[in-house]
Formats: C-alpha cells, structure tokens, sequence
C-alpha cells in the first residue's frame, strides 16, 4: 500500500499515522504466521493465541487500508 503514494512523505499526518499502522500490522502478521509454523524440535504454539492474533493482524490491515482509501478519497474529491 505505501507504494500507492509518491516517494516523497506524507503531508497528512492522518495519511503517516494508517502508513505506519498498515506497516507495524503487517509485519506483526508475518511474524505471528511464522509461529504457526516452528521448526520441528520447537514445542507446538498456542495454536488458538496465533488465531487470534493473525485475526487482529488482518484487522488493523484493514482498518489501515479503510482509513488510507477514506482520507485520499476525501483529498481527491477537494
């Protein structure tokens, strides 16, 4: 999604605050499938924890995402 927008920063500090938000969530996600799936002499996760994290995970994506497409469909439409 950051590649959506110019290089250049942000001058919307709402537009930095989903980046940041879209960015740290999908990193979070990334780390939580990892544990889903441990190399073999690691004990078994807590399967139903990364559930639920991967879920607020997706979440935060989404929410990110809305706010991104909300704010830019606002500046566009000014």
């Amino acid at each position: 999604a950051a590649s959506v927008f110019p290089p250049q920063k942000p001058k919307s500090e709402l537009v930095r605050t989903s980046l940041r938000l879209l960015t740290s969530s999908a990193y979070r996600l990334q780390s939580e499938c990892r544990k889903a799936l441990p190399a073999e002499p690691s004990p078994a996760p807590d399967i139903q924890l990364v559930t639920q994290q991967v879920i607020q995970c997706a979440y935060d994506i989404a929410k990110a995402a809305k706010q991104l497409v909300t704010i830019t469909t606002k500046e566009n439409n000014n």
